[in-house]
């Protein structure tokens, strides 16, 4: 087994391993995951120090300057996937200075949150998923057998799911008592006949031959609070959902019956399990942990919202949006409705392109706070070529997969590689470079009219050459104007 693959924290990554790690993904641009994986293992290593001199230890914020389609974003959606942390992508142009009508910068930090508290909800109940189903399994076997239970756990949690159906006859939750002593024999022996007939249907619901069954499941539906956001330091974009959820609260619980199979049945049950034995504020402060020590924000287009030369009532506004920014880069607290956020260590990636205007144009404050810069690279055509057939998720591969499952084997000549890629950086430099992106279009023109006649090839093997390229992109190839439209 590869060394990489028998780390499962990638935050104890060395640099070397998490480039190694970016390279299967990511062709190029070696400075920029040089700077990256420096970043995430320092925080690794910051984490080891003793907590007097850890909380002094502030991340270094990277600003990343290259055209788009480059690798920016991938570079660090791809980071906080090694080091499983809570990751979040913002365009800096969607917020608004304190006062106008949009977002506020910190509900960045409040999206984040949420991001961070649905992942460590998720690892929790994956960990207790086996246990799960197996309590749902007994919920199913009650749904198909009423009563036959032969113990009911009387502090079973509450919440969630009202007592539930089959075909309208009611559960029995409660063994029903001993009429007399003189039925004890006949009662034992209408449990045991009871037991026999549930493992029976126990067997046939592991082999799957139950799952067509259906059965009525009543869903208690559970309101929930109205969101705090409001209240602690929240905008008006939230005022809405939290007035529905107000309403909601002061109409009362509503029940609602279901029709469903047992395979349907099984998924609503094992999802309501799961909640009920999740304990939120255990989540939460898990969440709020992570967050606030391993957290990044991915902050793109940052140079939309520089200032360069006389400044009008638009660069004053985006001037504020950057004061704005400032503190929640600097370190301050921010509330949510999951608690009060911490952003010192909270590490901040930026990116633009930076053609109109360049790093200096941002104020100086916040220059100061994204010490690091890198700049990518533009491709070219071995950029490209390396493009399709390396990466893990090359689009080469995507593409011979997906026709893969109507039969079709798609194969692609190495002169055909060699053609697109050529074509691929001749249009950027021709019009508008959208750098890899650009190998989207060029891969979906190329096999629109295979993807729209694939299962008339079923059973064939397709070999994508030089003129079959030629031939389906020859308007790119003869006009320079009409591809400006085409791609």
């Amino acid at each position: 087994m590869d060394v990489l693959e028998k780390k499962e924290d990638g935050a104890a990554l060395t640099p070397k391993e998490i480039v190694s790690r970016l390279d299967t993904y990511i062709i190029g641009q070696q400075q920029a995951k040089k700077a990256v994986a420096i970043a995430l293992r320092n925080r690794y290593r910051r984490l080891l120090l003793p907590e007097d001199i850890r909380d002094e230890v502030a991340p270094k914020n990277i600003l990343m300057i290259g055209p788009t389609g480059v690798g920016k974003t991938e570079i660090a959606r791809r980071l906080a996937k090694l080091c499983k942390a809570p990751f979040l992508k913002v365009e800096a142009t969607k917020y608004t200075e304190v006062g106008y009508v949009g977002r506020d910068v910190e509900s960045m930090v409040r999206d984040l949150m949420a991001v961070g508290y649905n992942m460590v909800k998720a690892e929790m109940q994956e960990t207790m998923r086996q246990q799960a189903e197996g309590r749902v399994e007994e919920d199913l076997l009650d749904l198909l057998l009423p009563g036959s239970r032969p113990e009911k756990t009387p502090d079973a949690p509450s919440g969630g799911f009202l007592p539930i159906s089959i075909f309208g006859t009611p559960v029995n939750a409660e063994a029903k008592p001993q009429e007399s002593a003189g039925s004890a024999a006949e009662t034992s022996a209408d449990a045991q006949q009871l037991s026999s007939t549930r493992e029976k249907f126990r067997a046939m619901l592991r082999e799957g031959k139950l799952e067509d069954r259906e059965v009525d499941v009543t869903v208690k539906k559970q309101n929930n609070m109205p969101t705090m956001e409001i209240f602690a330091g929240g905008n008006m974009e939230d005022l809405e959902a939290g007035m529905r959820q107000i309403t909601s609260m002061f109409n009362g619980n509503r029940t609602k019956k279901k029709t469903v199979t047992i395979q349907e049945a099984r998924r609503i049950l094992t999802e309501d399990q799961l909640d009920r034995m999740i304990d939120p504020d255990k989540v939460s402060d898990e969440a709020r942990q992570r967050v606030e020590q391993s957290g990044i924000i991915f902050i793109d287009e940052i140079d939309k919202i520089a200032v360069k030369g006389e400044r009008g009532s638009q660069d004053v506004s985006r001037e504020g949006v950057q004061r704005d920014i400032l503190p929640i880069v600097e370190g301050s607290k921010v509330n949510t409705k999951y608690g009060v956020v911490d952003t010192t260590h909270i590490l901040f990636i930026a990116a633009g392109a930076f053609n109109l205007a360049s790093p200096s144009d941002l104020i100086p404050e916040l220059q100061g706070r994204f010490p690091l810069r890198v700049e990518l690279d533009s491709l070219h055509a071995k950029d490209f070529r390396r493009i399709l057939l390396e990466p893990k998720n090359a689009l080469t591969k995507q593409y011979a997969a997906l026709l893969a499952t109507e039969k079709v084997t798609v194969v692609f000549a190495d002169e055909a590689i060699d053609r697109m890629s050529f074509l691929a950086a001749d249009v950027n430099s021709r019009s508008e470079n959208i750098g890899a992106r650009r190998l989207h279009t060029i891969m979906e023109t190329l096999l629109e009219e295979l993807s729209f006649e694939a299962d008339e090839h079923a059973g064939e093997t397709i070999t994508i050459t030089s003129d079959y390229v030629d031939e389906r992109l020859k308007n790119i190839v003869e006009n320079q104007d009409l591809s400006r439209y085409i791609l």
